[in-house]
């Protein structure tokens, strides 16, 4: 084990393995997800000063935040649905479970010609007739092309006069990656499910059966461009939150 943690070191130093930071900047302008009514909505994060080198505090600086746990990049975990309601909150989660292989399974091409496309267990055969099985343990992350959209909230949520317009995987795809017994779902989009995923059978799929089953997901990755499709490490740090349905994370990949 000493020899592969230095052989780690040795490659950060000299450059052959890089830290990617697949988080999206949380800021005032972060989009966050926009349920219809009659649901309620999280506010988007906000941030007063307690000081700032003033005479409230004179050679200091810190602000009081407001957000919700699903705001930005952000985790979920098992008791966020209902599925998972006995689960396992942010706090509880095993550290071992927060770093592990990542395969990054490319539909850009695809969604470029439908927005809303959705992943299928046909398409992830095919990923694996390509590129090898996926591990135990692994994070699935769905690399879209959605995070160019950040910068602009409207493009971002792309709700459309039927509701939201994003992809995601169908109810075939994530019973297939539970199969796989992966540890979690990564997606770009604000959410880990396709904006149509409330028509779905179970009705959004990636979280009544992910978080259901004791997975975990991921939202608002940003820089899998940078990720190859197997090979890389992901590393996820939400905070430690007791009882937290979720939590903002920065989450890195080493490649």
């Amino acid at each position: 084990m000493r020899d592969v943690l230095c052989d780690l070191l040795a490659g950060l130093e000299g450059g052959t393995v890089a830290v990617i930071d697949l988080s999206q900047p949380l800021s005032e302008r972060t989009p966050v997800i926009a349920l219809p009514a009659p649901f309620a909505n999280s506010a988007p994060l906000s941030r007063r000063d307690v000081s700032r080198y003033d005479e409230r505090g004179p050679d200091w600086a810190w602000s009081v935040l407001t957000l919700g746990e699903h705001t930005g990049t952000h985790f979920d975990a098992p008791v966020h649905w209902i599925s998972g309601r006995d689960g396992e909150d942010v706090a509880s989660v095993p550290v071992s479970r927060l770093v592990g292989p990542a395969v990054v399974v490319d539909v850009r091409a695809e969604v470029a010609a439908d927005p809303g496309h959705l992943l299928t267990a046909d398409r992830l055969d095919a990923f694996e007739a390509e590129h090898g099985p996926v591990p135990p343990g692994a994070w699935l992350l769905l690399r879209t092309g959605w995070s160019a959209r950040g910068d602009d909230p409207a493009a971002f949520l792309n709700i459309g006069p039927d509701g939201p317009v994003s992809p995601g995987p169908d109810p075939g795809a994530v019973r297939w990656m539970l199969q796989r017994r992966i540890a979690g779902f990564g997606t770009e989009t604000v959410g880990t499910d396709a904006g149509a995923a409330a028509g779905f059978d179970p009705p959004m799929p990636a979280h009544h059966l992910l978080l259901g089953a004791g997975a975990y997901g991921l939202a608002q990755l940003a820089n899998l461009d940078r990720l190859p499709p197997t090979g890389a490490i992901v590393i996820v740090a939400p905070l430690r939150l007791v009882d937290g349905t979720g939590s903002p994370a920065r989450v890195l990949a080493l490649a």
